[in-house]
């Protein structure tokens, strides 16, 4: 095929500029330029701007891996999520590119949906890359997965969660003990009938409904009828899913402990559309503390979690020991603890009014 019409026609198929064509253009040995990309600091100021403005105008981008080939490190650091969606994350890996990529560092996101079969994938996919050290979220990694990170050779953070076994470093936090203390918190405001409301997707929040129905039977307190669940990943309409089930069941329930901040904000909405006073006639404590807690109308009370101080320490963690000056602690795992933020989405039951509680129809 001839002409404009062939494949390709019209492409430009200029040849991509190299390390030495920077190097020709620059008046310097390519040696000099790879230190001045790759060390800046390293060289003057003005054959840093020399060389800067070769690469402008050649448009030269680096061959990363031909760079971890002659080098043997990929400047990389593989990170897995269970969720993009989840803001939650946001901070978390926010706060893990703060530290690592002024370092030169590159991170690689990937999104396993919490599904355990996905996570095995995403580490196969990103041990494919030689990372320099991997981030994984959760404890919960099946044997395959384990045996894959173990093996690896590199640092692997576990994080969001503790766990007596780690694969090699851990921080997290008791999200069991957190779901106990969500109890306690409205059980000394006087509350008895409390709800749970949790998405079993998520094997921390699990762990916090655990927590929930441990403490509910220290205390004596019937659970029948009050737990809302969902194989669903969360989001704020399941909210108000759920607790439109719970109501229909125990119209009575006093208080409600949602698994995340999203089903709390549900919760919250469900209650304004019925004419449900909060914290009056129903006191809502959600988990993790995101932002728009605070935004809300009342805001919400949360179980506070130390996100980006998890992704900070993960980072840092790695950053030290793929440098090689950095000595393992004696104990792998970290346990940041958690704090309840208490706003006006709670209060005691002697201090809310006794009225009658509206109920619109649902």
């Amino acid at each position: 095929m001839k002409g404009p019409d062939r494949p390709g026609a019209g492409l430009n198929t200029r040849t991509r500029a190299t390390l030495a064509d920077v190097a020709r253009h620059a008046g310097v040995s390519p040696v000099t330029v790879s230190r001045a990309i790759r060390h800046p600091e390293m060289v003057s100021e003005e054959l840093r701007k020399r060389i800067d403005d070769a690469v402008l105008k050649l448009n030269y981008i680096p061959n990363h891996l031909a760079s971890a080939l002659a080098s043997t490190r990929t400047h990389i650091v593989g990170v897995i999520v269970p969720s993009l969606t989840n803001g939650v994350f946001d901070d978390y890996l926010g706060a893990i590119q703060d530290v690592l990529n002024p370092a030169g560092i590159q991170v690689l996101v990937l999104n396993v949906r919490y599904s355990e079969s996905e996570e095995e994938k995403a580490i196969e996919t990103l041990m494919g890359y030689h990372p320099e050290a991997m981030i994984v979220a959760g404890v919960d990694q099946t044997e395959r997965s384990r045996q894959l990170l173990r093996n690896s050779g590199i640092p692997v953070v576990q994080t969001m969660d503790i766990t007596e076994s780690p694969i090699d470093l851990n921080i997290g936090l008791n999200h069991d003990e957190a779901g106990a203390a969500a109890v306690r918190f409205l059980h000394a405001q006087g509350h008895r009938r409390i709800a749970h409301l949790t998405a079993r997707a998520d094997p921390r929040a699990r762990r916090r409904h655990a927590g929930y129905q441990r403490q509910m039977d220290a205390f004596g307190l019937s659970t029948k009828g009050l737990v809302g669940a969902s194989p669903r990943p969360s989001d704020v309409a399941m909210g108000g899913e759920l607790f439109a089930q719970i109501l229909a069941d125990v119209p009575e329930v006093s208080a409600v402990f949602t698994c995340n901040d999203d089903l709390a904000l549900g919760t919250l909405f469900e209650c304004q559309r019925r004419g449900i006073r909060v914290p009056e006639d129903v006191a809502i404590i959600g988990f993790n503390d995101l932002d728009f807690c605070t935004a809300a109308v009342p805001p919400l009370t949360s179980v506070s979690t130390e996100r980006r101080e998890m992704g900070t320490w993960a980072a840092r963690s790695i950053l030290e020991l793929i440098r090689g000056g950095g000595k393992r602690p004696r104990q792998p795992t970290v346990d940041v603890g958690f704090s309840i933020k208490a706003r006006g989405s709670t209060a005691a039951i002697e201090t809310r009014s006794r009225a009658k509680r509206p109920r619109a129809k649902a």
